[in-house]
C-alpha cells in the first residue's frame, strides 16, 4: 500500500532534482521551508517531528537540500516530506506539502470495527507501523 498524503502522492517518487525544482518555486514565492519525519503516517498525525528550524527567507536551494540530506542521514527508511508556507497574509498557511522519503515497505492501515450503545457501529482507522515499538518500526 502506498501512502497518499500532500502534493504528488499519485506519481511515483521525486528525484532529486525534481525536489530541487519544487524548493526553488518555493524560494521564488517567498515561502518559508520546513522538513518533517515520522513513522507513524497516519492521516490524522498532522504533527510529525520536526527537523531543525523552519528555513525562513531562504535565497538558494543548497541549503534546503542540505537539512534534507542531513535528515536522510540521521533518520533513513521512514517517512520525510517538505513543507512551505506563505505568511504574506499575517498567517503561516501551508502551501505545499509533499513527501520526499518513504521506508521500503509501507505496511498499511487496517480498519477497526467496534459495537457501539444502540447496535451502532464506529470504525478508525489504525497504522499497522504502530503495532511495533517507535524507533524499531522498519
Amino acid at each position: 500500500m502506498r501512502l497518499t498524503q500532500g502534493t504528488f502522492s499519485f506519481l511515483p517518487d521525486l528525484t532529486d532534482e525534481q525536489i530541487t525544482k519544487q524548493i526553488a518555486y518555493a524560494v521564488t514565492q517567498n515561502w518559508s521551508v520546513n522538513i518533517e519525519y515520522t513513522e507513524d503516517p497516519h492521516p490524522r498525525n498532522s504533527y510529525w517531528e520536526l527537523w531543525g528550524l523552519p528555513l525562513f527567507d531562504i535565497t538558494d536551494t543548497a541549503s534546503v537540500m542540505y537539512e534534507i540530506g542531513s535528515c536522510r542521514k540521521q533518520h533513513p527508511g521512514v517517512y520525510i516530506k517538505v513543507n512551505a508556507f506563505d505568511n504574506t497574509r499575517g498567517v503561516e498557511s501551508c502551501v505545499l506539502s509533499f513527501i520526499i522519503d518513504r521506508p521500503a515497505s509501507e505496511p498499511g492501515f487496517e480498519l477497526v470495527r467496534t459495537e457501539d450503545t444502540g447496535r451502532n457501529q464506529k470504525y478508525c482507522v489504525r497504522s499497522y507501523a504502530t503495532f511495533t515499538p517507535e524507533g524499531s518500526r522498519y
